[in-house]
């Protein structure tokens, strides 16, 4: 494999997208400024600029404490001599306790705090961290269950409060889009950087017993570090954050107040939202399959590669995969900076999940690791361009009073789609093919919601086309002196 040539060649794409999406751009070449940012006052950026640190802070070291655990779950677990099987059994559990108790945590997070969510979230994700330092199949069984739940509140209740404060900062959804895409883009530094730190701290010191089924060092380091990464987070999110809450209505039909109901209120009233529109369903299905095609992938692509390479003694660098694979999200996320003041989210929508599913299938009918690796490299910029275009969709879809509900409700498809092929023990070019053919429903799906969207727009802006016409065509009767002149 040509790992480093292909890295260079990445990181070379996104030096020079990441800088064309600056404002260093516009400084160096004197570029115009885009009619979007035109209608941005400078106080509202001002605004923008101070919301965004604070959303950031707490954010990425969020990210920075879930990523610092992901190279070594399974490594401690091997470590620990639980059998491929057990380390199965672990994973599923993990996947299915998002998919059971985080499809109702979200309707509690939007009534009871998503800030004060946030908080619980660091608190358990370090008792998860906790967990692993038993030799304990039961505990650590407990410890993937927390973790499970915390995977549904950090992809639910942290983008559930930005676009919450967007609007109690008074922040138009011109800005939504690049909050979202700067997140995107730091949270792939942090992942490089995490990927790092955890390596250095798994090698300090080996795995030692203390007492009975307590261990210390070895791989246990990262989750410790995380522990104190997570701790951080919980106390910037109570400095810096402002509570807020999804707007408590109740007063929909067939809906009730889940602050006066039973826990479940939250997720039947998410349910019965999105079955009544078909937008809210659409972009569900839409962010399930997507994302599902993406989980499969973390799981298959170090087989795919390894059955592909043509020297059997080669050992792939599996960290400069792994940086290669950041580099490219980063450079989608600056590329959908770039497009997203010249096109619509809904149809930048139906171009990548198009390229996505091209790219699953040369990976899936690749002859070498190379192309493969190409291939992959090419989904995972769409995937650095899918975050903020499905964040700002979601922003202006989903209601905000059963935002992180309706967040976690769309998880379940999501996890169904990762346990079927954790279960099934499907073959890597199988399981590309499989992605292939979700993103290609997706692009259809998306092309669906998008006609919906855009028409929707349309309509909206109708009436202001025609108040416009409506003056033009009386300002030549109130207006006096060129018409006297005439007569």
């Amino acid at each position: 494999m040509h790992a480093q040539a292909i890295f260079g060649a990445c990181l070379l794409i996104n030096v020079l997208i990441t800088f064309r999406s600056s404002p260093l751009w516009a400084k160096v070449f004197g570029s115009s400024t885009s009619q979007n940012e035109e209608k941005i006052d400078a106080q509202e950026k001002e605004r923008h600029g101070v919301l965004l640190k604070k959303y950031l802070i707490v954010y990425l070291l969020a990210t920075l404490g879930d990523w610092l655990q992901g190279p070594y779950v399974y490594a401690l677990y091997a470590s620990y001599g639980y059998t491929q099987h057990d380390n199965a059994i672990l994973f599923v559990a993990g996947f299915g306790s998002s998919m059971v108790f985080g499809s109702f945590i979200g309707g509690m997070a939007d009534w009871g705090g998503r800030r004060r969510f946030v908080v619980l979230y660091a608190i358990l994700y370090a008792l998860s961290c906790v967990t692993k330092h038993f030799k304990n199949f039961h505990m650590l069984m407990i410890g993937r269950l927390l973790g499970g739940v915390c995977t549904s509140l950090l992809f639910s209740i942290f983008e559930a409060w930005l676009i919450r404060a967007h609007a109690d900062n008074k922040i138009g959804k011109k800005l939504l889009g690049t909050s979202f895409s700067t997140a995107a883009y730091g949270n792939s530094i942090i992942a490089i950087l995490a990927g790092l730190m955890a390596n250095k701290v798994a090698t300090m010191k080996d795995l030692t017993t203390v007492t009975g089924s307590f261990h210390i060092g070895g791989y246990i380091g990262p989750f410790d570090l995380s522990m104190v990464v997570l701790f951080i987070c919980g106390m910037c999110a109570m400095t810096l954050w402002d509570e807020n809450y999804g707007d408590q209505t109740g007063d929909s039909e067939g809906e009730t107040d889940p602050r006066s109901a039973k826990w479940y209120a939250g997720l039947k009233n998410a349910y019965t939202a999105t079955m009544r529109s078909s937008d809210i369903f659409l972009c569900g299905i839409v962010s399930s399959l997507f994302e599902g095609s993406m989980y499969v992938f973390v799981f298959m692509w170090t087989p795919l590669l390894t059955n592909l390479k043509k020297d059997e003694k080669e050992e792939l660098p599996f960290g400069l995969i792994f940086s290669t694979f950041m580099v490219c999200c980063m450079a989608g996320s600056s590329l959908f900076s770039i497009l997203v003041s010249k096109i619509e989210g809904e149809k930048l929508g139906v171009g990548i999940f198009a390229v996505g599913a091209i790219a699953m299938s040369v990976a899936a009918i690749a002859p070498s690791d190379s192309i493969a690796f190409c291939a992959i490299n090419l989904f995972e910029m769409c995937v650095g361009m899918y975050f903020p275009i499905m964040g700002t969709m979601k922003g202006a879809i989903v209601p905000e009073d059963k935002r992180a509900a309706i967040y976690n409700l769309f998880r379940i498809p999501l996890n169904f789609i990762v346990l079927f092929c954790l279960l099934t023990d499907m073959a890597p070019k199988t399981a590309f093919r499989l992605n292939a053919v979700m993103l290609t429903v997706a692009t259809g799906l998306q092309y669906m919601l998008m006609n919906s969207r855009l028409s929707v727009k349309s309509k909206s802006s109708q009436p202001k086309k025609e108040e416009e016409e409506a003056v033009a065509l009386t300002a030549p009767l109130t207006g006096d002196s060129e018409a006297e002149d005439i007569v």
